[in-house]
């Protein structure tokens, strides 16, 4: 709104609107849809109006219970590890929609997941046997 409010500043001021466009570093297109906008709807023609589009395939309800599906998987002391066709079968077996894979990480993107993982734990994995596994000497060592 502040970009659009500089802009319709400046047309008041006299500039053209290629002027304001290059000044404000946004499309000429832009400007004019602003000005005619203001021109002639005022104040309320500068306001976010709605956006079209495809409506989410999962709505809220669904993408919590996703979110605590990976979140389960992911704390799971079995050391289990998921990835984008888990992801995509558990959408599929739970809410009968099916995803594009590329589409499944542009969702996890999307619910603040991470597609970037540290090694899974083994379960039997022990601290003590690390440790002491470091304090043997390397034959290579003088």
């Amino acid at each position: 709104m502040k970009v659009r409010l500089l802009a319709l500043a400046h047309f008041k001021e006299g500039h053209s609107r290629t002027q304001i466009a290059k000044y404000l570093k946004v499309s000429r297109t832009s400007v004019n849809k602003w000005v005619k906008a203001f021109l002639e709807e005022g104040l309320e023609g500068l306001q976010e109006k709605p956006r079209t589009g495809r409506p989410a395939y999962l709505n809220e309800e669904q993408l919590k219970q996703l979110s605590e599906f990976i979140q389960k998987a992911a704390e799971s002391p079995s050391g289990g590890r998921l990835v984008g066709s888990d992801i995509h079968d558990y959408i599929v077996e739970h809410f009968d929609k099916h995803y594009h894979p590329n589409s499944i990480y542009y969702l996890l993107e999307h619910m603040g997941f991470s597609w970037i993982t540290s090694r899974s734990k083994h379960p039997k994995q022990s601290q003590q046997v690390q440790d002491d596994f470091k304090k043997i000497p390397n034959r290579n060592d003088p």
